[in-house]
């Protein structure tokens, strides 16, 4: 589904680049050309001046949210392996793969006789309450006082446990939000919340350790999982933000084509903040209510003609959208 919605708004921008190089060519000119010795006349515009169709925003107050992508384990919360008190051989187990325990259960007998002896059969006690979420030794296995009998695990309690790059750690801090998908549920997506942030950087993969609790509890996220993360950090506000490939670009400095009334645009330079997928904070240059270029602004220079299809593409875009 995810694939398919890319193919679309790929699609779709290609259409309405493709309509703007139309609306260029086809009205941007004069249909007979100019007269030899007076300036030429655009089929849209004044007298001397050739129209460009663009596509234009108003500037708006925006919050960027900025994240970390970061994969991730999903485990209980507290898990205990459960070993026996002595050694000798398993003659009965009481509990299978998934089944709820209360602490003090018996989880299994273990018979510590030895060949000529007889002794009484030491039971095995769950050390918490939970589910068993490995496997129990079989019958007639012969265990030791380091023998894992099995494993308990506070399943109705999950979290994520991640590793994070080094160059974000002065982001990490308890109560940072985030979005978690895991692959057998791609379409939905589950909210959780850091709790705790390791107080060290791993030396071996430069990467400071998290833990994040979900903040609902959902039956279908299981222990054992691989979860995938989006970890938002921090939130840039008090700016108007447009795109910044909508920018022209020359020695390291930023203009944007700002719409006047009498449709023609004025290059004004801007100075840049943050930037979050694609989208950039204006600082200074711009201030809200006003209209910019965004698209076809390649063509232009400072004072150009210019014809407003922004109704027209977004038409496009929503009639090609329905038709999917």
């Amino acid at each position: 589904m995810k694939l398919k919605k890319a193919h679309v708004a790929v699609i779709a921008i290609l259409i309405v680049s493709a309509l703007l190089i139309a609306y260029a060519f086809t009205f941007g000119k004069n249909k007979h050309g100019p007269k030899p010795g007076k300036p030429g006349k655009g089929s849209w515009g004044a007298a001397g001046s050739t129209e460009f169709s663009v596509v234009t925003q108003t500037m708006e107050m925006q919050t960027l949210h900025g994240y970390i992508v970061a994969n991730g384990e999903i485990e209980s919360q507290n898990s205990v392996s459960v070993y026996p008190d002595v050694s000798g051989k398993v003659v009965s187990t009481q509990v299978m793969l998934g089944s709820s325990v209360k602490r003090g259960d018996v989880i299994a007998y273990v018979d510590p006789s030895q060949p000529g002896e007889r002794y009484k059969q030491s039971p095995v006690h769950a050390p918490i309450s939970g589910s068993v979420i490995s496997t129990p030794v079989k019958n007639g296995t012969t265990v030791s006082s380091n023998t894992e009998i099995t494993k308990i695990g506070d399943i109705a309690n999950l979290q994520i446990v991640a590793d994070i790059p080094e160059r974000y750690v002065s982001f990490l801090k308890p109560g940072l939000k985030a979005v978690v998908s895991v692959q057998a549920y791609p379409e939905d997506s589950f909210n959780a919340t850091v709790k705790r942030v390791s107080p060290v950087v791993d030396a071996a993969s430069r990467t400071k350790q998290i833990i994040l609790t979900f903040d609902e509890r959902d039956s279908r996220i299981n222990a054992g999982m691989f979860a995938k993360l989006i970890l938002f950090t921090k939130d840039y506000s008090g700016t108007v933000a447009m795109p910044k490939n909508s920018l022209a670009v020359n020695e390291d400095k930023y203009y944007a084509y700002v719409v006047k009334d009498n449709s023609t645009v004025e290059k004004r330079q801007v100075s840049l903040g943050e930037e979050v997928d694609g989208i950039v904070q204006i600082i200074s240059g711009l201030k809200q209510g006003e209209k910019v270029v965004i698209q076809g602004q390649t063509s232009l220079s400072d004072g150009a003609k210019i014809k407003d299809i922004t109704g027209a593409a977004e038409e496009l875009n929503q009639n090609f959208g329905k038709g999917q």
